[in-house]
């Protein structure tokens, strides 16, 4: 489409038109004879302005498709400085155009490289706002953290004064900070200023969190284990120092003497040996506890593996153990080894306290974990989401107090040291138990009446959602039973 003359173009053309016209008026009015050569010299006029108008528009058509086509003009039908001003024009197009796919290449590249970050990074602008996330920050806030102020995401205010002193015009800040949910996690939270290159534009800051868990993790590990060790080491080790200085001094000739405090010590070391073990398996398991596992367990066969391995240990108590469990069950989510950690503590630990001549029943069930349940082991967890397979060991003790309840899985707590200790217990299969659940994200909930028994049981989440064939009744099956 050609383009309209401008003003000034239909302007300069009458200006130029205007004399010859005024003296051939003037001419026709006073009768003058000259009226017909003038009336030519006016029409050559017109015809040569016509023709200008004519090159000026033609120029301006071209100028037209270069700017909007960005092509040269091909048929030269454009003066010469018109066609060398498009050839401009078609270049700076192109330049422009180059420029402008790199910078995109270049803010593509950029959000790349911030949604791949392993640490979350968030960007908040002078209101507090966060105005971006990547998606380790996405992952840890939730999908809506972009547009809300952020302290609906981080309520902490040692971090949220770091952002406004930041904001304000400070220097950037390094504070830590600790989510408590759905697994403890420690952050050192680094507050950096930013702010864009545009005159007058508004301070922002930048905020990245560098998960340092593991590293304050392993410090509290090391204070604990050597208060811990130094704690419940001093007595077998007192007691083999004794029995040493003994036989080294007054029974050193008794060989009845020998045989007892050897046994003794033999006793003695391997309660160390045993204390040790847990404590380091105690330290392995707290390490990953933020960083749920991934794989896929067949509870039932872990079970069964865990109670062939019990059975002469029952059967010297005349204990039957028996576990009961629907066909078509899902797979939980897990971690194998751990899990096999989980049942033997327990089942374990049934064995030692339930009555003699008595049995022990490990049931695994789909449950709803949202519906109210026994009295929590600990200061409970939330209980994973829909629906879970429960596995319960039940069996036939003394039953435990409800008051020690709550305290059942803390370190080295025991309801009747003496009589844990006589049995070999060290006081950390609970806790054990307890970490590795919550690294499961699941729940260990405790029930208990004495003089009956006691019921543990332990919700995982499932792997995979249920198939029809888990809906519909299944036979029981059943370990066999030792003697």
């Amino acid at each position: 489409m050609t383009p309209p003359l401008p003003l000034r173009s239909r302007l300069a053309a009458t200006l130029a038109l205007l004399p010859a016209a005024v003296w051939l008026v003037a001419a026709a009015l006073s009768g003058q004879p000259l009226l017909p050569l003038g009336l030519v010299a006016l029409l050559a006029a017109a015809a040569g302005v016509g023709l200008l108008l004519r090159q000026h528009r033609r120029d301006l058509a071209v100028l037209a498709d270069s700017v909007a086509q960005g092509t040269e003009d091909e048929e030269e039908r454009a003066s010469p400085a018109a066609h060398e001003l498009a050839g401009a024009i078609a270049r700076l197009r192109r330049t422009l155009s180059d420029d402008a796919a790199e910078a995109q290449a270049q803010l593509e590249a950029d959000e790349a490289i911030l949604e791949a970050l392993h640490d979350p990074l968030v960007l908040i602008d002078a209101e507090r706002q966060v105005a971006r996330a990547n998606a380790a920050a996405r992952a840890l806030f939730g999908d809506k953290v972009a547009g809300r102020d952020l302290a609906a995401s981080v309520r902490n205010p040692t971090v949220l004064e770091a952002v406004d002193a930041v904001l304000a015009g400070g220097s950037s800040r390094i504070v830590e900070f600790a989510q408590p949910v759905p697994v403890e996690r420690t952050f050192e939270v680094r507050v950096t200023p930013f702010q864009r290159r545009a005159p007058g534009s508004p301070r922002m800051a930048i905020l990245t969190l560098h998960d340092i868990t593991t590293i304050r993790r392993s410090e509290q590990m090391r204070a604990d284990f050597i208060a811990n060790a130094s704690h419940e080491l001093r007595t077998p080790l007192s007691s083999l120092l004794g029995f040493i200085e003994t036989l080294r001094g007054p029974a050193r000739d008794d060989l009845e003497a020998h045989e007892r405090f050897l046994g003794i010590m033999h006793d003695q070391a391997s309660r160390m040996s045993r204390l040790v073990n847990d404590l380091l398996s105690l330290s392995r398991i707290e390490l990953d506890e933020h960083m749920p596992p991934a794989g896929r367990v067949d509870v039932p066969a872990c079970i069964r593996g865990v109670l062939d391995s019990l059975e002469l240990k029952a059967a010297a108590r005349r204990i039957a153990l028996r576990l009961e469990a629907p066909d078509g069950l899902p797979a939980a989510i897990g971690d194998e080894d751990q899990l096999t950690q989980v049942f033997s503590n327990l089942i374990s630990n049934a064995v030692k306290y339930t009555r003699p001549d008595s049995e022990i029943s490990v049931t695994v069930a789909l449950s709803d974990t949202a519906a109210a349940g026994p009295v929590p082991a600990a200061p409970a967890r939330r209980a994973p989401p829909g629906r879970s397979l429960a596995v319960a060991v039940i069996d036939r003790g003394e039953g435990i107090p409800r008051q020690h309840l709550p305290r059942l899985t803390e370190r080295f707590y025991r309801v009747d040291a003496a009589r844990s200790r006589a049995m070999g217990g060290t006081g950390l299969g609970l806790a054990i138990v307890k970490h590795i659940v919550n690294r499961h994200r699941g729940r260990l909930t405790i029930d208990s009446e004495v003089g009956t028994g006691s019921t543990f049981t332990v919700y995982l989440p499932v792997a995979a959602p249920l198939g029809v064939g888990a809906a519909q009744p299944a036979a029981k099956r059943r370990a066999g039973d030792a003697a």
